[in-house]
């Protein structure tokens, strides 16, 4: 596999970041996730943790170096991550427990699959054109469907979604996939931080005019700024797919042919399935600056490497 990658989180107008987001990969696969802890309800941004940190963990454990089955994978892990956020609300004998969104983009074998639970979105730009997105769990993106069962109110609240990891509730997830890739293609999956300031249009465009590694702080930075004091957390990671001739320099390249077939890498920080005391205090402790000083950590690794290749 050859792919481009980058990503990046900004905190916004919020007092915190509950968003989180990371990419590992094998020789032969590579999970994408984003979450994004959800407001109104505690500690969301350990609920967007755990999600990542479980689903992370399972990559690991399963792909040696291709997950055999890659729906029942991104099944299993999604409705895992689920039982661990309501482990940690019940442990931590919480009045409501954390919740989150979640999207997840799985390359192997030259396609792409995902999954998704709440109204973090993907989508898939080729050659210029959005060639699919996610559609949100919110009863204002499927007001028409919903309104065959349910009676709604004249007006809503976008922001309100009808399920998410971390509910009483089974959560209502979706699947999608396989899609082959084509050189060139670009992944985004994004907060709807992002997407709730940029119409389809823009975020298109910018994706398909630009390498990832430019069009993912540029789309960031848009979000921004149209947002204001008052904005919420923006999240972005893009991917760039090329085909195993492909020749780019570019920044955030990954090429996993030289690589052993049991090498994993991850800029998921996790530590397996069973979680004691002192691992959700580390969690509870959680700061934004920590999140920020990694991040720029490996965006900064990645621009090295670019310039070295040059």
């Amino acid at each position: 596999m050859k792919f481009s990658v980058f990503q990046l989180s900004r905190k916004g107008g919020r007092d915190k970041n509950e968003d989180r987001m990371g990419y590992c990969y094998t020789s032969g696969s590579a999970l994408f996730l984003l979450a994004d802890g959800m407001g109104g309800h505690p500690q969301g941004e350990v609920a967007a943790d755990l999600a990542l940190r479980v689903m992370a963990a399972l990559f690991q454990d399963e792909a040696q170096p291709n997950l055999p089955d890659v729906a029942a994978f991104l099944t299993a892990a999604v409705m895992t991550a689920h039982r661990q956020i309501l482990r940690h609300g019940t442990r931590k004998d919480l009045a409501d427990t954390p919740r989150t969104t979640i999207v997840a983009a799985l390359v192997q074998a030259g396609t792409v699959s995902w999954i998704h639970c709440g109204d973090s979105r993907l989508y898939l730009v080729r050659q210029g054109k959005l060639l699919m997105r996610t559609r949100d769990h919110s009863f204002a993106e499927r007001r028409h469907a919903l309104a065959a069962v349910l009676r709604l109110p004249r007006r809503i609240n976008r922001n309100v979604l009808f399920t998410c990891l971390g509910s009483p509730v089974k959560p209502v997830f979706e699947l999608a996939g396989p899609v082959a890739l084509q050189k060139g293609d670009r992944l985004l999956l994004c907060s709807d931080g992002l997407w709730s300031c940029l119409s389809e249009a823009a975020i298109t465009a910018c994706l398909s005019q630009k390498p990832v590694s430019e069009a993912v702080p540029a789309l960031v930075e848009s979000a921004l700024l149209k947002a204001g004091d008052r904005g919420d957390n923006v999240t972005a990671i893009g991917l760039e797919w090329e085909t195993p001739d492909g020749a780019m320099q570019a920044a955030g390249r990954i090429s996993t042919e030289s690589r052993q077939a049991r090498v994993f890498e991850s800029t998921v920080q996790h530590s397996g399935l069973e979680q004691d005391d002192d691992h959700d205090d580390d969690l509870d402790d959680l700061d934004d600056l920590a999140m920020d000083r990694s991040i720029a950590k490996i965006n900064a690794a990645i621009r090295q490497s670019a310039a070295n290749k040059a």
